[in-house]
């Protein structure tokens, strides 16, 4: 999977997103939050403002700081199961309102054989359907149908912790200096929803807190003085 790229482009709400309207000339382009647009008419603007960002040239969206996480189709997020009802789960991912889970969309899920989540549990998902005109709705399986050990109830023994929208699609990035320094010293699990919400479960209490200080302490340091933390962190998480 290629990583994001961002281009050295800002944008307010209804400037034009010249590089998007060029790549929809030679290609069928894709465009995610912040951006809005009538592609037959090859018009993409910005929705609110942002520094432009792509991948591949094919999808383009806009990274920027809110504070209120609204859904969109086909982003990972982490919630809270509320509620069940006859056949779904009521699910808080921190949007407007709560989205719906069916018992059928996980993994060998049936009728007769349903999976074993209860109100309280962190559920790690992908939503299917995010529009205004209804409410959003969640699946534990990724486009090609299949779980593949990511998405489902998260362990018990993790840490779910808020962390700003920004902060979370950063991380998710594989290039971010932070993630590429930690998963080079040490073994742990992460799973990153862009609702705001990080899992984190380290091989102990103490590193798992220790993980959790470090990515909320990323996001308010400068990019020339990224490495030095990093050294940081790792030198004081070494303990753990």
């Amino acid at each position: 999977m290629s990583d994001p790229t961002s281009e050295d482009v800002f944008l307010f709400p209804g400037d034009s997103a010249t590089q998007a309207e060029e790549a929809s000339l030679t290609r069928k382009i894709v465009i995610g939050p912040g951006l809005r647009g009538r592609l037959k008419e090859n018009k993409v603007y910005a929705s609110r403002g942002g520094q432009l960002m792509n991948k591949k040239k094919t999808t383009f969206w806009l990274n920027s700081f809110q504070r209120r996480y609204i859904p969109a189709k086909g982003d990972t997020v982490i919630g809270y199961v509320t509620g069940k009802g006859t056949d779904t789960f009521r699910v808080d991912i921190g949007s407007s309102e709560p989205a719906s889970l069916s018992y059928l969309a996980f993994e060998g899920a049936t009728k007769r054989n349903r999976p074993d989540v209860h109100v309280g549990d962190i559920l790690f998902a992908r939503l299917l359907i995010a529009s205004g005109d209804c409410e959003p709705e969640l699946v534990c399986l990724d486009s090609s149908g299949l779980k593949k050990d990511r998405f489902g109830v998260l362990p018990t023994e993790g840490f779910v912790f808020e962390a700003s929208i920004n902060l979370c699609r950063k991380m998710l990035d594989e290039r971010h200096p932070l993630t590429k320094a930690l998963a080079k010293e040490y073994r742990y699990e992460l799973a990153i929803g862009v609702n705001g919400r990080i899992w984190v479960k380290g091989h102990n209490l103490r590193q798992t807190i220790g993980l959790s200080h470090a990515i909320l302490g990323v996001e308010q340091i400068p990019k020339d003085q990224l490495d030095d933390y990093c050294r940081d962190v790792i030198g004081k998480l070494s303990g753990f």
